[in-house]
């Protein structure tokens, strides 16, 4: 396991990717098959400085297992808040360990931050938005600093607002890649058990979207899989 990102340089200095670059990149691979696509990509260095971004969560085993397929050594970034469940951090290990990950990393909250604006760690409970910025939203920032672009596990279906994901999107100059952005349930579901992952201990117990331990809660039969998320 790779050492917890603390810090970044002042200047960051990579090329910039246009709506342009997403749209030609969208066009080319229009229908190709997921890992043929990654295998292209990253054969041609296409991507320039990348990593995958994951939660380790119910469903990130098949993004993992794709992308390790294709290139093992690819960096694999994980986003600790330090509010995580137990389950979540053992099971990143599990992936890591089965799909023979190489480059993994994990990033951190600024301790400092921690220290001035959620010193008792319960900023969750009555400022939920506050404590996601210190706890996921500036360290991701962290992780993807320096990057040309990065690969995400977004898939349209997950809900209403990520309707119709382009595999290749521009976000802040960067390459955002969604491999599984047209992927439906039972796509993932057949992945699963085709290639016999393991799943996430925490699924069968009416967990099918993990975030962070306090603000995640069980899904009764019939409601949104991610109604529990920040309920």
């Amino acid at each position: 396991m790779g050492e917890a990102i603390r810090k970044i340089d002042t200047i960051d200095v990579r090329p910039t990717f246009t709506q342009a670059d997403a749209d030609a990149l969208n066009a080319r691979f229009a229908g190709v098959d997921a890992l043929a696509m990654l295998r292209v990509l990253f054969a041609e260095d296409i991507l320039g400085r990348t990593a995958v971004v994951s939660s380790f969560g119910t469903e990130s085993a098949v993004l993992l297992h794709l992308v390790a397929a294709a290139d093992p050594t690819m960096p694999v970034v994980f986003v600790d808040t330090l509010k995580m469940f137990p389950e979540t951090l053992a099971y990143r290990d599990t992936l890591i360990a089965a799909f023979g990950i190489r480059n993994s990393w994990t990033v951190e909250p600024d301790p400092a931050a921690i220290a001035a604006q959620d010193e008792k760690g319960l900023r969750w409970s009555y400022d939920p938005d506050g404590c996601c910025d210190i706890r996921k939203v500036e360290p991701l920032a962290r992780a993807k600093h320096g990057l040309d672009s990065w690969i995400s596990g977004r898939k349209a279906f997950q809900s209403s607002t990520r309707q119709n994901i382009a595999r290749f999107e521009v976000e802040d100059g960067r390459l955002k890649i969604n491999p599984l952005g047209d992927w439906v349930k039972a796509d993932l579901d057949a992945y699963f058990a085709r290639h016999d992952l393991p799943r996430h201990p925490l699924e069968a117990e009416g967990y099918p979207s993990i975030g962070c331990q306090p603000c995640t809660s069980k899904v009764q039969p019939g409601e949104d899989p991610r109604a529990g998320r920040w309920r």
